[in-house]
């Protein structure tokens, strides 16, 4: 009897800000990039941060696969997930196979950086939800596609028709 052969791993690196219509439009762009980068579901790997690494999160469920959670520092859902996303963001940790902690001890750009260097070790591929625009830190989208592409992960940037991102809050 032959063992099922081993998922694909894909990590996600994305904009948290999307208008409430963009993320209708980036889930289904990501199902179906899932699908046709594998023949079978996929294990992903993301930070679970808003936008779209819990969309990537739902997209991976909704195709048969599972996810590993990457997070940045023990303090990262109060600094960094909004009061009214955290039931969301609980839900969908729980739903992991694993959760990896970077050694940081608070969020902030380090703890990101290292925990999207941590992403990447763990993945033969990356989907990047970008419009394309440089990002204002080191652990911005566009710094994630550039370390991807510089390791020779291969690369796959979405960013559907109509799509657009909303200003930060608070």
């Amino acid at each position: 009897m032959a063992s099922d052969p081993v998922p694909l791993r894909v990590g996600i690196t994305g904009h948290i800000n999307l208008a409430p219509a963009t993320e209708r439009l980036v889930a289904d762009a990501l199902r179906v990039e899932l699908r046709r980068i594998s023949d079978r579901p996929v294990h992903g790997v993301t930070c679970l941060a808003g936008g779209a690494d819990q969309i990537f999160a739902r997209a991976v469920l909704a195709t048969g696969g599972t996810y590993e959670v990457v997070l940045p520092a023990p303090d990262y859902r109060s600094v960094a997930i909004a009061p009214d996303s955290r039931a969301a963001f609980d839900e969908l940790l729980q739903r992991a196979t694993e959760i990896i902690h970077t050694g940081h001890v608070r969020s902030g750009t380090a703890a990101y950086v290292a925990a999207n260097r941590e992403l990447l070790r763990r993945i033969q591929r990356l989907v990047a939800v970008w419009d394309g625009e440089p990002g204002c830190h080191a652990a911005a989208t566009d710094r994630t596609v550039d370390w991807a592409r510089r390791r020779g992960i291969p690369t796959t940037i979405l960013w559907p028709t109509g799509a657009r991102r909303t200003p930060p809050t608070g």
